[in-house]
Parts: C-alpha cells; sequence; structure tokens
C-alpha cells in the first residue's frame, strides 16, 4: 500500500504482529481517523493480514526480542534506518529507537509495558546487561522531542531515578480494554474454575500455579486451574511445551494452549489468577478477567496491584509463595459470596479507570503534545 499523500506518517515500531493488534490496534484506529497515514513495522506472524485489512500500511521487519547481543542486530538496524529514512515519520510510537534517533525523527513517543526480563529477572545474564540497558534508555529515551509512556507509578520512579526526566515520562495505566466486549457476566453453575490467560514463562509464576494446583487437590479444594496460552520462544524464560503437556496430562491443571476467545474463557470462569513476578506493566489478561466481573489472584507485585487492589477487585499474595498462593485460591473457591463482591468492584474499577476510550484519549493528547512540541 503506497504512502497516502499529503498526510503525515505516524510509525508504529512493534517485534511482534500479535502485540500490535492486542495492545496498539484501538490508538491506531483513532490516529488513522484524526488524520495520520499509519505505518506498522512489525515483525509478520499470524496477524499481517488483520493488520492490512485495517488499512494500516506492514512493513515486515527482522528484530528478534531474544537476541541480547546488539552486534546480531546490526542489518535489522540497518533496515529500521532505511525503512525510517523512506517513510519520513513525523511521529514514531515504539520502543526507544536507534533508528529514530540517527534519521532526526521530530517527535517519539517511546512506551514500555513493564521493565521486562532484564531488570526483574535474577539470571546472571540478566543481570549482567542491566547497567547497559539502562546507560542506553538514557541515550535513547532521555531526548526533548521525545516522551516515554510508562503503565504504573513504580515504573515511573524506576525510571525518573537518574534515567529520564521526569517532565519526559507519562503514565497511562495499561493498553485499555474493551468493556462492551468484556461485559460483565454472572459465573456459570458447577465446580469453580481458575484461569491464568499468559504467555507461558517461569517469571509469570506459572510453575507456581501448578503447586498451588496440587496442594489444592491434596487438600480435596473442588477447583479446576486452567493455563491459557503458548510458550514465547523469543523469551529465555519460556516454559518447553513438552513441559505444559505433562502438566495437562497429570490432572494437575489443564493447558488450553493459545486461544482468540478470550472474553467467552472469562465468561466461563470463576476466577482469574496471574502470580507473576515478571517486570509487569498492567496485565492486560487481568484488565480483561476485571471488565469480565471476575475476582483476581495476583502477586503483589508493580502493575499486578494497580488492577487487584487487597480485599477490594480481589486477593493479592508475596510472589513466589505456593502455601499463600494456594490459601488465596482456596478462599475464592470456597466462598462464592466473596468472588461475586470482588468481582463487582472489579468491573467498576476498570470502567472507571482502565477503558480502551481513556487510553486512547490519553496517547492521543500525547501524541498532540509531543508533535506540538517538536515544530
Amino acid at each position: 500500500m503506497p504512502a497516502t499523500p499529503d498526510k503525515p506518517v505516524l510509525l508504529y515500531l512493534v517485534t511482534e504482529d500479535w502485540y500490535f493488534c492486542s495492545h496498539r490496534l484501538p490508538i491506531a484506529r483513532a490516529a488513522r481517523s484524526a488524520g495520520w497515514d499509519v505505518v506498522v513495522a512489525t515483525r509478520v506472524g499470524s496477524h499481517g493480514d488483520r493488520i492490512r485489512r485495517e488499512g494500516f500500511r506492514l512493513v515486515p521487519i527482522g528484530l528478534r526480542r531474544r537476541s541480547l547481543a546488539p552486534w546480531r542486530e546490526i542489518a535489522a538496524i540497518a533496515g529500521l534506518l532505511r525503512l525510517y529514512r523512506r517513510e519520513r515519520p513525523e511521529l514514531v510510537h515504539h520502543v526507544g529507537s536507534f533508528a529514530a534517533a540517527m534519521t532526526g525523527v521530530p517527535a517519539v513517543v517511546n512506551a514500555l509495558a513493564g521493565m521486562g526480563y532484564v531488570f526483574t529477572s535474577t539470571r546472571l545474564k540478566a543481570r549482567a546487561l542491566r547497567p547497559f540497558v539502562k546507560m542506553a534508555f538514557r541515550w535513547l529515551l532521555d531526548r526533548s522531542n521525545s516522551r516515554v509512556i510508562l503503565q504504573n507509578p513504580d515504573d515511573v520512579a524506576a525510571m525518573v531515578d537518574g534515567t529520564v526526566a521526569a517532565e519526559r515520562v507519562a503514565l497511562i495505566r495499561g493498553s485499555g480494554v474493551d468493556t462492551k466486549a468484556f461485559a460483565g457476566t454472572n459465573e456459570p453453575d458447577g465446580m469453580p474454575v481458575a484461569v491464568m490467560v499468559s504467555r507461558m514463562l517461569w517469571d509469570k509464576g506459572v510453575g507456581e500455579l501448578v503447586q498451588a494446583a496440587r496442594l489444592l487437590r491434596r487438600r480435596k479444594v473442588r477447583l479446576r486451574v486452567v493455563l491459557v496460552g503458548s510458550p514465547d520462544p523469543e523469551n529465555p524464560a519460556s516454559i518447553p511445551e513438552h513441559q505444559l503437556r505433562d502438566w495437562d496430562r497429570s490432572g494437575d491443571v489443564a493447558w488450553w494452549g493459545e486461544r482468540s476467545d478470550i472474553a467467552r474463557i472469562w465468561a466461563g470462569s470463576h476466577i482469574a489468577v496471574l502470580p507473576s513476578y515478571y517486570g509487569e506493566g498492567v496485565p492486560k489478561s487481568l484488565l480483561e478477567a476485571g471488565a469480565s466481573a471476575r475476582p483476581m489472584l495476583a502477586t503483589n507485585m508493580s502493575g499486578c496491584r494497580e488492577i487487584v487492589v487487597d480485599g477490594i477487585t480481589g486477593i493479592l499474595v508475596p510472589p513466589r509463595d505456593v502455601a499463600a498462593l494456594a490459601d488465596g485460591l482456596e478462599a475464592l473457591a470456597r466462598d462464592k459470596s466473596l468472588r461475586q463482591r470482588l468481582g463487582a468492584a472489579a468491573r467498576e474499577l476498570v470502567e472507571r479507570e482502565f477503558s480502551e476510550a481513556k487510553v486512547v484519549e490519553q496517547t492521543m493528547a500525547l501524541y498532540g503534545a509531543v508533535r506540538a512540541r517538536a515544530q
């Protein structure tokens, strides 16, 4: 699809096409309606046709998340330099890009959905890379023509602590949720079902959830625990598929793999669970569960506690604490009135503070502000 004459170009750079559809699509639609020529540069998997059907120009790229060695990405970065020079975007929305700095893009919005693997993992490789990534952030993000979107106050505090000037950081809490598509519904009859919707990563607490499910089986608690999501080979903490299949065969948990009917899954469930100790922004799965009026059980981590207010919308437990996780699940499994009360409050919170419309409005206002400053 050729460029649209006389329209300013807004370029979205994301590593995966599914992430654009999940987290950027409503904002891109609003930008198109506001007169932008929207270009999406991403690694194309199974969502390329959907992006094209939206009327956006799709540019495949080869940048990969798994590569933690910058020199392996030289060819991909060279391709981005050519792309930015060809498209000459007036505004880019991405995670801090060398290409934008080198090609003089007038206005830049950088979005970090949590601090991620390098900042939260205890693995030696992640800890060794951390100071270099912070140095890169300072160079890429702390620029007068750019703004950084973060999703929770903890990440804002970490970013402005010697990395990026406070006036260049914007707090927009999550990627929003369509409260019509994820409507509050009464829970179904039958045995309670607790669902975890997530990429299947060790750092998301999947292993701890499996251990908690085993503990609940020994206690003879009536509860079915379901994992929904696929491994992520681009992430070093990805759980092998054979391990997920082994857990499913054991009967301790059910693994349903990747699913697109998430609203239907929440409608058929009773509890949302996310025992993550990963660097979350505001987890989209919990936003969608809350919009569906489901009580939530999550770890007391940045991002999770933005949507899970302990005793109000759900239950918070310490990270990596299998016993506390099992106790929280048992409390919710045994008490329908508690589930209903927490679920109703979760729906109200999402409608008030985390709707897709609110996030789109805040992001479009930021686009306008950073663009005006660059002119």
